[in-house]
């Protein structure tokens, strides 16, 4: 059994974590950075960018996360997420972890349209998804490292880079769980190459 951690500041928590839990994984919430040694991958929940910046910096998870990433433990950030996640911030903001090869634009599909569920065609996937999006990002720049998952109205809704996920939606809130489940072979080919170099 894995054991993914869910970052507890802010946002979208339990949702995530009764998700793992059905696909039958062990989560735990982090609120703590030295619990980020007990986990084989993290989810950065969707909910208010700023907010999660500054509590990260209150509660020191800056470089533990940065250094979770360098030891190639796999990260998922979901909206809010993905915005942490990105290398740039279209405009004069600041990028925060710097953990993706994208530029990306917060509230990008505009506060007017809060909230909104849209069919996507994802990469890998037969099916189309029912994506939510709740005040979402995009990325708008994506570097040559990136695969590109799903597009919407022209823009990356949802991309991967080596060990690190990202959504622009709220994979959490559907009854659809094919998008953790992506997640979770990424988690597990990380711990079997983990084992292998420990033998």
């Amino acid at each position: 059994m894995l054991t993914i951690g869910v970052l507890g500041l802010q946002g979208a928590v339990e949702e995530h974590l009764n998700q793992i839990k059905a696909a039958g994984e062990q989560a735990i919430i982090v609120k703590k950075p030295e619990q980020l040694r007990e986990i084989d991958g993290l989810i950065i929940p969707g909910g208010e960018s700023t907010t999660m910046r500054k509590l990260m910096d209150r509660y020191g998870f800056m470089e533990p996360i940065k250094t979770f990433f360098e030891d190639k433990k796999p990260i998922f950030g979901t909206c809010a997420g993905m915005v942490l996640a990105a290398n740039e911030l279209t405009g004069d903001e600041v990028a925060y972890l710097g953990l993706m090869d994208i530029s990306v634009k917060r509230n990008g599909f505009g506060r007017q349209r809060e909230s909104f569920e849209a069919d996507l065609s994802i990469k890998g996937m037969e099916a189309p998804y029912k994506a939510v999006f709740i005040r979402a990002p995009f990325a708008d720049e994506v570097g040559e490292g990136v695969e590109v998952l799903a597009v919407y109205e022209e823009n990356v809704v949802a991309a991967r880079q080596d060990h690190v996920l990202v959504s622009a939606f709220h994979p959490e809130l559907t009854g659809d769980d094919r998008f953790l489940q992506l997640f979770i072979e990424m988690v597990k080919t990380s711990v079997n190459k983990a084992e292998l170099k420990t033998c």
